[in-house]
């Protein structure tokens, strides 16, 4: 019963920060405040009623259109909030336990849930910035990195469930240095594509990314997460060479840039989750185990 209702607290906070992030998302590239002024039509500047700033449920009423001017509400919105919302009520349903629990416990579980949530937030707006914007932003990666090696150094130290034991300042810098491996990975394939085609290839803001991977997840999860990234950009690749338009233009097309930001965060959600159960299958299948 706890578990079921955490888990629907969770979705319904997840709507509510989904709806904060989606004000953010459409402020920070234009350098705007994100609490002045209030929320209103990006086309016609109308400021909006109470009721049409309800997560997903507004966005339906309106049928995703503006009621003055009748623009399109981009469909970023409702599934920005819906991905908020499922990944928090999937945090809380993966991280608390069924039954009840010692209570140093359950804050250990509580405490987990909450900081993969923060995890999942940030991964959310990393993704929606690079494939609208092709950007990261330091403030977000480096405030990632940090509080990645704060948050899983505090779970070593306490012993919690979700994270093998360790000593907490062997761990600590064993996940910086997992951060560092994350970061120099993107930045030697930087340097060999620059050598090979004298030109950039990968933005410094990937290598930012990868090493907020590292310190979450670890180095096998950085990993795992990269190698997720990379399939998604390659099928996102092909399906968009296949497309006629695409194939007509191709000089063009090979010069775009795709946003391995958006494939890497998708990657680190993954390995979030799951990641554990699909390195240890990897394992078994090559024999390691």
């Amino acid at each position: 019963m706890i578990r079921t209702l955490c888990t629907i607290l969770a979705g319904l906070l997840g709507l509510a920060f989904g709806s904060f992030l989606n004000v953010c998302l459409s402020r920070w590239p234009e350098s705007e405040s994100v609490v002045k002024p209030r929320s209103h039509c990006r086309n016609c500047g109308r400021t909006l009623a109470w009721w049409e700033n309800v997560p997903l449920l507004s966005w339906i009423a309106l049928r995703g259109r503006c009621r003055t001017c009748q623009s399109k509400i981009s469909w970023r919105y409702p599934l920005v909030e819906l991905a908020v919302a499922g990944l928090w009520a999937l945090s809380a349903w993966i991280s608390i336990p069924e039954f009840p629990v010692l209570p140093v416990a359950e804050k250990e579980a509580v405490a987990g849930a909450v900081a993969m949530m923060i995890f999942s937030w940030l991964l959310i707006a990393l993704a929606i910035l690079d494939a609208e914007n092709l950007w990261l932003p330091n403030f977000l990666t480096y405030p990632g990195i940090i509080a990645g090696l704060v948050f899983t150094t505090i779970f070593r130290a306490v012993g919690n469930d979700l994270f093998q034991p360790a000593h907490p300042i062997y761990f600590f810098w064993k996940r910086l240095g997992s951060a560092a491996a994350g970061a120099a990975l993107i930045l030697l394939i930087r340097w060999t594509y620059r050598l090979i085609r004298r030109r950039e290839g990968i933005g410094l803001g990937d290598a930012k990314l990868m090493a907020m991977l590292g310190a979450w997840l670890g180095l096998s999860g950085a990993l795992l997460s990269f190698a997720i990234g990379v399939m998604l950009g390659s099928l996102f690749a092909l399906v968009v060479l296949a497309v006629p338009a695409a194939r007509r233009q191709s000089d063009t097309w090979l010069q775009s840039k795709l946003p391995l930001g958006t494939f890497l965060c998708v990657g680190g959600i993954v390995s979030a989750l799951w990641g554990q159960p699909i390195i240890a299958a990897y394992m078994r299948w090559v024999g390691l185990t």
